[in-house]
């Protein structure tokens, strides 16, 4: 996602502005220097932080203000108001703090505020091993270090690539309005200087809760004090004549993008098993590309399960105008690589295929090591397994949720329970009670999804679908579950406030 290149504009704020221009709970953007500055007098305290988040630039004055904190209306990362810390994902790096001064009927913002130091938490000779190198792995590493951990991270992935953006590998990486260079999540040269030492290409064998080693497929142990699993999901397979053909794809990983991009500039047309997000936003962006897309799937109307038949027919129709070819209450039968043939007998002329039919946890190692596995790894509330000190987070890990325990794959709420793992990983032993949110893209419209609903009972909109300007709300009996919006960022993250108040 591009960030907004206008020239930042707004008063001087080193030369003051009147106090009355502030209100209580109001916020103003101005400059500092060549910095963009926002302004928000809470609890009759001004703070002066960066105004656009470290994420994706999201602007914050359309952000909300909860306590002293600010969240991000984009993709709702949170910073603390008086220290600039990114308190929760998808923003891992914080924004810059001012200092301020009011006097005089005048607010005049000073010189940067210097980053406190942080303590040290525990032992040079603790040991933390995090298995999977996705969205939970990579915040639990990251919020370690950043709350002083001062002992050995090891973190084992079986991918070829460090931790990248994934959400990006459907939308714009997949588009081509993506470069490379968006993709990883940091640089090679910030592990080095977090000291988390990342072994690409690694696979683990097996996991000896009673000795406390991870064995690697190669015959190295590598012992650890505590051990987070965050292998994450894979993608289901569809054992179809001819679903097993190089030029057959799904898409989870940087890998798997890279070989449908290399595929399809071959292609003239593609076929997608699926009508799920990701099925969607494929579709969506090799439509970019200028292929013929087909999508295929057993349902009346794509993501009708997460989001009901209005809105799925919404989002349908959104990529319907943009050339994609829906094919609904249709299942595949056999590929050849040049057509998909469908029960219905219908061909469907096709270079490439991909398949997008949903993930299963990758719950193997921790069911072996003897740890509770019932669709995914059975956690607390503080997301320890059935052993004590063996955590799990991520697409992997199935948490209390109200009365249910319940798996989500979104990829903020991966990162959310890398970092409440972390804490806990150190002995902070503090519930996760983070309200789900996932964004997803479809033909330049974004639809801001907070809460959990599972199965509901009603959604209601207020707004309108044709001016792409509306909220659906999702109510189990009375109760209101979750929301999707879009236009209404705001809307959103209040929706999200409240569910979180309601759940305290």
């Amino acid at each position: 996602m591009a960030q907004d290149d206008k020239k930042p504009s707004g008063p001087d704020l080193t030369k003051g502005i009147a106090s009355a221009e502030l209100a209580e709970g109001k916020m103003l953007t101005g400059l500092v220097g060549e910095d963009e500055v926002l302004l928000v007098r809470q609890n009759g305290t001004v703070h002066a932080i960066g105004a656009h988040c470290t994420h994706y630039h999201g602007p914050l004055a359309d952000g909300l203000v909860v306590g002293d904190t600010i969240r991000c209306p984009w993709h709702h990362a949170c910073f603390d108001l008086r220290t600039g810390e990114a308190l929760a994902a998808p923003a891992l790096s914080p924004v810059t703090c001012w200092n301020v001064e009011e006097r005089d009927g005048k607010i005049m913002v000073g010189a940067k505020k210097t980053a406190p130091a942080r303590k040290t938490v525990g032992s040079s000779s603790d040991h933390f091993v995090i298995v999977g190198g996705g969205a939970a792995g990579f915040a639990a590493a990251e919020m370690l270090r950043r709350r002083g951990f001062a002992g050995k991270i090891t973190m084992l992935s079986d991918d070829s690539a460090a931790p990248v953006d994934r959400p990006n590998l459907s939308k714009d990486y997949l588009a081509g309005t993506a470069p490379e260079e968006w993709i990883p999540l940091t640089s090679d040269k910030h592990y080095a200087r977090r000291k988390i030492d990342l072994r690409l290409e690694t696979e683990v064998a097996a996991i000896d809760a009673n000795a406390r080693e991870v064995q690697l497929a190669d015959g190295e142990r590598i012992g650890y004090d505590a051990l987070l699993i965050a292998t994450g999901a894979e993608p289901r397979t569809l054992p179809l004549p001819g679903f097993d053909r190089a030029d057959v794809f799904t898409l989870r990983s940087l890998a798997d993008a890279r070989s449908i991009i290399t595929a399809c500039r071959q292609a003239r047309s593609v076929a997608l098993i699926g009508a799920g997000f990701i099925g969607m936003e494929a579709a969506g962006a090799l439509r970019e590309r200028g292929l013929d897309v087909h999508v295929v799937a057993p349902h009346a109307v794509p993501l009708e399960r997460a989001l009901g038949a209005e809105l799925g027919g919404f989002i349908q129709s959104l990529h319907a105008a943009g050339g994609v070819q829906f094919h609904l209450r249709e299942k595949p039968a056999q590929f050849d690589g040049n057509a998909l043939v469908l029960e219905s007998g219908k061909r469907i002329d096709a270079d490439v295929l991909i398949v997008g039919t949903g993930v299963v946890p990758r719950t193997q190692l921790a069911e072996q090591a003897g740890m509770r596995v019932d669709n995914g790894i059975l956690v607390d509330a503080t997301l320890q397994t059935s052993l004590p000190d063996h955590f799990a987070a991520g697409d992997v890990a199935r948490f209390p949720l109200g009365a249910d325990h319940v798996r989500v794959e979104h990829w903020v709420h991966a990162e959310r329970m890398g970092q409440a793992a972390a804490a806990n990983l150190l002995g902070a032993g503090q519930p996760f009670d983070d309200v789900p949110f996932f964004w997803t893209h479809h033909r330049g419209v974004e639809v801001r999804y907070c809460g959990y609903a599972g199965q509901w009972d009603s959604v209601r909109i207020d707004g309108s679908l044709e001016a792409r300007d509306f909220t659906a709300r999702y109510f189990r009996g009375d109760t209101l579950v979750a929301a999707a919006s879009v236009g209404r960022d705001l809307e959103n993250l209040e929706i999200e406030a409240s569910l979180r108040r309601a759940s305290a």
